[in-house]
């Protein structure tokens, strides 16, 4: 894929990004990078306290407490980011959650069901309420409206102890894929796969060990340049930061 900077700083345009999952980690460090740009930053996450500081860090934007899992909570934040914003460029399924490592027969049924709610239907959910806005803006304005599914490097491959996990993400690879020959010409979904970055949920895998890997903020200023110059021909891609 050719290299198109387009950010604010760069000669670009601003653009209105919704992120998932935006009150920690890769989440939290993209927030800040595309505010950083000059991009207008939309976030939500379940965690009240955490969307309270990254405000306070960014107070020209908009923070909403959310659970991505409800699809009414999903609902309303899209009434709400319609109301407040107008319908997102971009938008970043980014939340996610993973569960403890273990064999999948011992996997308890709720942590099961945690993990496919949060990174596959929870998807979902905003795919649901958001795409048709972005299909009638596309129309407006005659092409536009990128959406990326965080997906994972065991979303293409195994690992043991985290199968609820890689089958999650295997599952936005193949929604991401299919919704990619559902959507009108300009617009573009992609699954992209970060990498691997220090953050909780590669501790919870990796241990101390976790620690030798990229920081989230280190992740984010490649990140937010790649997705920034995601196009439409770029629709059903895997990709990888």
């Amino acid at each position: 894929m050719t290299t198109r900077v387009v950010g604010v700083g760069n000669g670009g345009i601003s653009r209105t990004v919704l992120i998932t999952g935006v009150s920690k980690g890769i989440g939290r460090a993209l927030a800040l990078e595309l505010a950083n740009l000059g991009h207008s930053v939309i976030g939500c996450s379940r965690s009240q306290d955490n969307l309270i500081s990254l405000q306070s860090q960014l107070p020209n934007h908009l923070f909403l407490t959310a659970d991505i899992k409800s699809n009414t909570s999903v609902q309303d934040l899209a009434r709400i980011v319609m109301d407040q914003r107008g319908v997102p460029d971009i938008i970043v399924n980014n939340a996610g959650t993973i569960n403890k490592n273990n064999k999948i027969w011992e996997v308890p049924e709720e942590e099961f069901d945690i993990v496919i709610d949060t990174n596959l239907k929870g998807t979902a959910n905003v795919l649901r309420h958001f795409i048709p806005l972005m299909i009638t803006n596309n129309k407006k304005q005659g092409g536009g409206g990128i959406i990326v599914n965080m997906s994972s490097g065991w979303g293409r491959s195994g690992a043991s102890l985290v199968a609820p996990y890689c089958a999650s993400k295997w599952a936005v690879e193949g929604l991401t894929k299919s919704v990619a020959k559902e959507l009108p010409e300009g617009m573009a979904i992609i699954a992209l796969n970060p990498g691997v970055i220090n953050t909780d949920m590669l501790t919870s895998c990796f241990g101390t060990s976790a620690a030798l890997y990229q920081t989230p903020e280190a992740w984010a200023s490649k990140a937010a340049t790649m997705i920034l110059n995601l196009r439409a021909a770029d629709n059903g891609a895997s990709l990888t930061v």
